[in-house]
């Protein structure tokens, strides 16, 4: 049996704001960075160490696996970063107030967009500065070959963001798990609902009525050959 932890990032400057976020990438608000440096504390408490981390390549989540490994001592541990651990890209409601939207498309079509899982919300256009492709981060990541234009969304819903993430953890999280590593992965409420879809083999209805509350450490217990869940909670 070996632990895998999920950490969603702290609240960030643009929750705290209400604003639909994404790929933004926006800093922890001060209650964010206080949540961050308290999931370190209680793992430490509760005896929990890691041997390597995993986040996307957004501040908000960086930011709370250095302020968390920070609190256990394990800044020096491997981390790993990748976009394919980003929230969920809001397309053309990012950058926008969630209750002014809901104003402007009534709130029955913004609750569809928020948690369903297979309606994206209104699409960018690529001449958009809040396109991923535009933006300098996604281009040296296209020029690194890490990343191609046409992985850059106009818009997701939470099947498109599954589709991202379960490349990247079969490739490369669930080789460490197999190995018996302790792996930690701060990262984003639809990526770590994506994660969390695939372990515990949950369909697109089921996952709409899981929600991650930031901050605070959720704990798997893995069987390290199949990924079989054995137990579930957090700390």
């Amino acid at each position: 049996m070996v632990k895998l932890v999920l950490i969603r990032h702290g609240q960030s400057e643009w929750n705290l704001k209400n604003l639909f976020t994404g790929w933004t990438d926006v800093e922890l608000s001060e209650t964010g960075v206080k949540e961050a440096h308290e999931a370190g504390i209680l793992m430490k408490e509760k005896g929990y160490s890691f041997d390597v981390a995993f986040s996307s390549v957004l501040k908000r989540a960086n930011n709370t696996m250095n302020f968390a490994l920070e609190e256990l001592g394990e800044t020096g541990i491997p981390k790993n970063y990748s976009w394919r651990l980003n929230e969920r890209h809001y397309g053309a409601l990012q950058g926008l107030n969630k209750a002014e939207s809901a104003k402007k498309w009534g709130e029955e079509q913004v609750h569809i967009w928020r948690r369903s899982a297979d309606v994206p919300p209104l699409a960018l256009t690529k001449d958009d500065e809040r396109w991923p492709g535009n933006q300098e981060k996604y281009k040296a990541l296209i020029a690194a070959g890490e990343m191609t234009e046409a992985d850059c969304p106009l818009t997701e819903c939470l099947i498109d963001t599954a589709k991202r993430v379960k490349p990247y953890f079969d490739e490369k999280i669930a080789p460490e798990i197999h190995a018996g590593k302790k792996v930690l992965i701060a990262a984003h409420g639809n990526s770590l609902r994506a994660i969390v879809m695939m372990l515990e083999h949950l369909t697109p209805e089921q996952i709409i009525s899981v929600e991650i509350p930031t901050g605070k450490p959720l704990v798997y217990e893995l069987d390290e050959k199949s990924l079989a869940v054995l137990n579930k909670y957090y700390l």
